[in-house]
């Protein structure tokens, strides 16, 4: 064999090492979940990236560490999404290019560890946004980090992880009492010393909450696939932060309070459900961070070995994820809930209601009704009306976390 041939041969050794070296994007894939498209980049290892928006025309770009790209880019059209292109952009740096249909915003970013045998995956969360905040974000050059540097990595993989726990609750774990239950903390709003409002008949909030959630957990229960836990039995205060805890203790998946208010104009009654505003999560994501102990405000996980930046880290992420499995929620509520009853127009409603606030579960407040219409009085007041309510609310927790496991396979 000659010279020449002899480092061809080693250099042809050579190269599968070197390839290996490098990070290897394995698999791509691209579904619709209703409210967000998710698209999923299968990794050989952990990576660093940054995200940006740029118009004209709309799309989102990914800049990735270089990767030896063996997915395929070729994805679906979704409502979102019309194309993604991907590939090397400069040594030492590949790029991925999402072309975008109308004005969107990347809602959630970040990579997940390994599962059995589910290797690192790069997951993005694209969801609809406003022309005038596409624009913005496009002459701002805002940049979205994904995996922060340093030691927040680590501890935002760790959140990462939590975080996949709790999109995958409606997964049941198997154990020698058979698949585990999805806990309902149901939280029936006032009482005590609280009526809560006061209808125009005397009907009393605090006693039509409390009959609606003694239904609803009866209608849970009956399934065999909830345990639902009141953070009230009978006619008692609460103290807002109580209820969080209650829920928190349990540990529930979900958390649901039930309201029936009351408004100045009577001729106005309907249904509503109400999720965490993004102001107010933020200004509250804020304030359990000064906090003295910060040991258990995301289960599972303790904070105090943190820095105060980790800290503002985890719990904003973990709030803002429970934030959008909150907006899942409320709308698989309100797509059953219409069914059975008369909602409000725009019946998915935001707010800075205290008892959604909690960082690490989806919370969502449900106004049953306008204590102040004498219809809607009179139609709480009534057994059965309040049964066909709640059993729409039991459908749509059940449509929730059904697409919440069709989500997994993607």
């Amino acid at each position: 064999m000659g010279r020449r041939s002899v480092l061809g041969a080693s250099a042809m050794l050579l190269l599968p090492s070197i390839a290996s070296a490098m990070p290897q994007a394995s698999a791509m894939r691209i579904h619709d979940h209703g409210t967000f498209t998710r698209l999923v980049v299968e990794l050989s290892e952990s990576i660093e990236a940054s995200a940006f928006v740029l118009p004209e025309p709309r799309r989102l770009v990914v800049d990735l560490p270089e990767l030896a790209w063996s997915a395929d880019v070729s994805v679906s059209k979704t409502a979102l999404v019309s194309a993604v292109r991907a590939g090397l952009f400069e040594p030492g740096r590949s790029r991925l290019v999402i072309d975008l249909i109308q004005a969107t915003q990347l809602s959630q970013a970040y990579v997940l560890p390994p599962t059995g045998a589910t290797p690192w995956r790069l997951i993005l969360d694209l969801t609809p946004t406003t022309d005038d905040a596409f624009q913005a974000a496009a002459t701002l050059k805002q940049i979205t980090r994904i995996m922060p540097q340093g030691g927040t990595a680590t501890a935002v993989a760790k959140l990462a992880e939590a975080v996949e726990k709790t999109t995958t609750a409606a997964r049941p774990t198997s154990s020698k009492s058979g698949p585990r239950k999805i806990v309902v903390a149901i939280d029936p709003g006032h009482g005590g010393i609280d009526p809560g409002a006061i209808g125009a008949g005397g009907g009393y909030e605090k006693t039509i909450t409390l009959m609606a959630a003694q239904q609803l957990k009866q209608k849970l229960e009956a399934t065999g696939r909830y345990r639902a836990v009141l953070t009230r039995t009978r006619d008692t205060s609460l103290v807002l932060r109580q209820r969080i805890e209650i829920a928190r203790h349990a540990p529930a998946d979900i958390f649901i309070s039930l309201h029936a208010d009351s408004i100045r104009d009577r001729d106005i009654r309907g249904l509503s459900v109400y999720t965490l505003s993004e102001k107010a999560s933020d200004a509250e994501a804020e304030a359990l961070a000064e906090r003295e102990n910060k040991a258990d405000l995301i289960i599972g996980m303790d904070l105090t070995k943190e820095s105060q930046e980790v800290r503002n880290i985890l719990i904003d992420l973990a709030q803002r994820e429970s934030m959008n499995l909150a907006a899942r929620l409320a709308t698989s509520l309100i797509d059953e809930l219409k069914r059975e009853v008369t909602l409000l127009r725009n019946a998915h409603r935001f707010a800075g209601f205290a008892v959604l606030k909690s960082p690490d579960i989806p919370s969502v407040l449900i106004e049953m009704g306008y204590l102040s219409n004498r219809v809607d009085q009179s139609s709480l007041l009534k057994e059965g009306y309040r049964g066909k309510l709640m059993s729409a609310v039991v459908r749509g927790l059940d449509r929730y976390f059904k697409e919440a496991q069709l989500a997994q396979r993607y």
